[in-house]
């Protein structure tokens, strides 16, 4: 990989993190990158674009530890049901919208 791809890459991971301090919405966050995942995994996009999309921009965006840190609030209140409904609606709710996404990307192309 080209020293300019990895340039590429930390400028979408920048962008990707400061669009997640705009948002200020981990789910709502969650939601919209489950959802053009879904969508740019069906593209033919080429190698280097791919990797900036998913390894910078999304891995930034949607990251695991908002999801984790939103779940560790719950549960250090002790609320177990809770947690559990939370964490597997989460899931759910995040696969369903990628497999959208996917589907209107098979639609359009």
């Amino acid at each position: 990989m080209k020293l300019n791809n990895f340039i590429y890459i930390l400028l979408a991971a920048y962008l990707a993190t400061f669009l997640r301090l705009i948002i200020n919405n981990n789910f709502f966050i969650s939601i919209i990158g489950s959802f053009l995942v879904g969508f740019f995994i069906n593209q033919r996009l080429r190698y280097s674009v791919e990797k900036i999309l998913l390894s910078g921009f999304f891995s930034c965006f949607t990251s695991f530890s908002g999801f984790i840190y939103f779940l560790y609030k719950i549960l250090d209140q002790g609320e177990w049901i809770k947690f559990i409904i939370f964490t597997n609606l989460i899931i759910i709710v995040n696969l369903f919208t990628m497999f959208i996404g996917f589907w209107i990307s098979r639609k359009i192309t």
